[in-house]
C-alpha cells in the first residue's frame, strides 16, 4: 500500500492525468452553475418555507431570534441547500472520474510498470457503468439514512468519510481491474484484499473531506456557494484521480502476483542419454593365458622373375 501510495503521488503530476481532470470539472461544474442559475433562489425559498412549517424547526428559528442570531437564521436555509447538494456533487464527481480518468490512469500505470500483463477484459463498459451507478445509489441511501446521526459531532466527522471510502473502494477496485483481470480474478482479488482496499478507500474518503473546509471560511462562502461548489469539483477530481492511480498500482501488482503464483512450472527438457565413453584398447581385452595367439597370415609368394 505504501509503495503504491508514493507511486500514485508521483504519477499524479503527469500532464495527461492533469488534463483529463478538467473533464469532470467542466461537466459537473457546468451542471452546478446551470442548476444554481435556474433554481438557487427557489431552492432556498422552498427550504425556508419548509423549515417554518414544522414545529421543531420553527421553535429553533424563534429561539435564534430571541438570542439575537438573526444572521444565523438567514444563513440556515442556504446551509441546508448546500448540505443537500454537496453529497450529490461528490458522488457525481466520483462516478465521472471512474468513467473518464480510470481508463487513462490504468493504461499509463500498465504501460509504465506492468507492460507484460495480459488483458483478459473481464468486464464490459456497460457493466462498469451499472456497477458504479448501483454503488452510488447505495452510498446516497446510506448518507440519507445516517443524517440524524450527523447531529452527534463525532459521528458527523466519521460517517461521511466511511461512506465515501466504501464507495471509492467498490467503484475504483472494480474499474481498475475491469480491463486486465478476468471476472474470476477480479472477484478473487476484491474478496481476498478487501480490507487493504477498504482502508485505501477510507483514506480517500478522508482526503475527499478536505475540500469541504472551503465552507468554513464564513458567511461569504454562502454568497458564492454555486461558484465554490464548482471549484470544489476540481479538488474532488484531483483527490479521486490520485485514488485511481493508487488503486491501479496496488491492484495490478496483486493481479501480477496472483498470475505468477498460479502459473504452471516451466517444463523441464528431457535428459539426454549419456555419451558413450572410450573403453580400453582391444589388445588389453585379450588374455594370453586363455586365448592362444593367432598365427600370422601367410606371406605372399615372391615372383621368380626379377
Amino acid at each position: 500500500m505504501i509503495d503504491a501510495f508514493w507511486r500514485a503521488f508521483v504519477h499524479l503530476a503527469h500532464p495527461r492525468v492533469l488534463m483529463w481532470t478538467l473533464f469532470p470539472l467542466l461537466t459537473m461544474g457546468g451542471l452546478i452553475v446551470g442548476a444554481a442559475w435556474l433554481g438557487w433562489e427557489p431552492a432556498v425559498d422552498g427550504v425556508r418555507t419548509t423549515l417554518t412549517r414544522f414545529d421543531l424547526s420553527n421553535a429553533a428559528l424563534q429561539w435564534l431570534d430571541s438570542v439575537g442570531a438573526n444572521s444565523l437564521r438567514a444563513m440556515l436555509a442556504p446551509i441546508v441547500v448546500v448540505s443537500l447538494a454537496l453529497p450529490i456533487v461528490v458522488v457525481g464527481t466520483l462516478v465521472l472520474v471512474g468513467w473518464v480518468i480510470t481508463p487513462v490512469a490504468v493504461h499509463l500505470v500498465a504501460r509504465w510498470r506492468f507492460p507484460g500483463l495480459v488483458r483478459l477484459h473481464g468486464a464490459k463498459l456497460w457493466q462498469s457503468i451499472v456497477w458504479s451507478l448501483l454503488c452510488a445509489l447505495a452510498a446516497l441511501l446510506a448518507l440519507a439514512a445516517s443524517l440524524p446521526l450527523w447531529l452527534i459531532p463525532p459521528l458527523a466527522l466519521v460517517l461521511p468519510p466511511l461512506v465515501w471510502g466504501w464507495l471509492a473502494y467498490r467503484v475504483f477496485a472494480f474499474d481498475v481491474l475491469a480491463d486486465h483481470a478476468s471476472a474470476e480474478e477480479r472477484r478473487h482479488l476484491m474478496h481476498v484484499h478487501r480490507w487493504p482496499l477498504l482502508a485505501m478507500g477510507v483514506a480517500t474518503g478522508v482526503l475527499g473531506a478536505l475540500p469541504t473546509l472551503v465552507w468554513s471560511l464564513g458567511a461569504a462562502t454562502l454568497v458564492l456557494a454555486p461558484f465554490l461548489l464548482a471549484a470544489s469539483v476540481w479538488l474532488y477530481t484531483v483527490v479521486f484521480a490520485f485514488a485511481v492511480l493508487w488503486f491501479a498500482h496496488y491492484a495490478l501488482q496483486r493481479l501480477e502476483r496472483l498470475r505468477a503464483a498460479s502459473a504452471p512450472p516451466p517444463a523441464v527438457p528431457p535428459a539426454r542419454p549419456p555419451e558413450p565413453t572410450a573403453g580400453p584398447p582391444v589388445a588389453a581385452l585379450v588374455d594370453p593365458a586363455i586365448d592362444p595367439p593367432m598365427d600370422p597370415p601367410p606371406a605372399a609368394p615372391r615372383d621368380a622373375n626379377p
